[in-house]
């Protein structure tokens, strides 16, 4: 499709009667600006979601308006599913869940060694005794890149996530996602899913423009529900909704309102693209 229209895709559940749905945050995000009690969505069953992290304002708020938990999980094309909420768990908001028995997921930080609870690291399967039959056996003709990925007894994943003291993950972001700014490690999760609390959100992307002083800043780029007209004044409301919600030196210093956020096939965020081009307009 050329682009996503929760009105062509919502009245499709009690036409074809779909009992099972799964589909990237992105689509749920939609969803819920939507009024969806004019929809019958009595059908479903079961809503799962995978592909990114999904805030905890879409979960609560899908649920609030159709009783449904939304089970979220983690995989790779590399990986399958690894890590995952249950039939039978107990979910935890803005949680991926805990590792599928098929893989020893854990967290590792920079030096290789196993995270404290609740610090963040890199999500990585051990492989050193066994190889999980639902792992990959290397990138196709690329040995090179699948040494970068696969050593010391581990496969990288290269997603960074916090452990919490009941084995449920959190994510927090790509390593190559994570800002750094003045001396802080800034994760786009956390910011993402409080900005996404403004009713007047749709969606919005966290990401690092270099800069001199800083090193990088943070950058929100955001699309607006239908009706609401990007300002000055509102980029100020966000600023300051992030620090009051957040931490002070969190809050996105450029905040650029858009159309529509660049995105996968499958309806992941491509923010390599967004700072790609802040790249480009910078050695412009």
């Amino acid at each position: 499709f050329d682009r996503f229209h929760s009105e062509d895709i919502l009245p499709m559940f009690a036409k074809y009667h779909i009992t099972t749905f799964c589909a990237p945050p992105t689509m749920y995000r939609f969803f819920i600006k939507e009024d969806l009690s004019k929809y019958d969505l009595s059908s479903i069953e079961y809503a799962t979601t995978a592909g990114e992290a999904l805030n905890p304002e879409v979960f609560n708020q899908f649920k609030k308006a159709t009783g449904l938990t939304i089970m979220e999980g983690f995989g790779q094309t590399e990986t399958t599913l690894s890590i995952a909420n249950f039939v039978g768990s107990t979910p935890k908001i803005g949680s991926m869940g805990r590792p599928s028995p098929l893989y020893d997921v854990v967290v590792l930080d920079p030096d290789g060694n196993e995270c404290k609870t609740g610090d963040v690291g890199e999500i990585c399967i051990r492989t050193k005794d066994t190889v999980p039959c639902g792992l990959f056996i290397g990138y196709y003709l690329d040995e090179e890149k699948t040494n970068d990925v696969w050593y010391d007894g581990f496969y990288h994943t290269g997603d960074q996530a916090t452990m919490d003291e009941d084995g449920y993950l959190w994510y927090v972001g790509r390593i190559d996602d994570v800002i750094k700014s003045s001396g802080y490690r800034i994760g786009p999760f956390e910011i993402e899913s409080v900005i996404m609390e403004l009713p007047y959100v749709l969606e919005c992307a966290i990401t690092p423009v270099p800069d001199e002083v800083r090193g990088q800043v943070v950058k929100a780029t955001i699309v607006l529900v239908k009706g609401t007209e990007g300002s000055d004044e509102l980029k100020k409301d966000i600023q300051e909704y992030v620090k009051t919600h957040t931490a002070p030196y969190k809050y996105p210093r450029i905040v650029e309102f858009v159309d529509e956020l660049p995105k996968t096939i499958s309806g992941k965020v491509r923010r390599v693209e967004i700072r790609k081009n802040d790249l480009e307009k910078l050695q412009k």
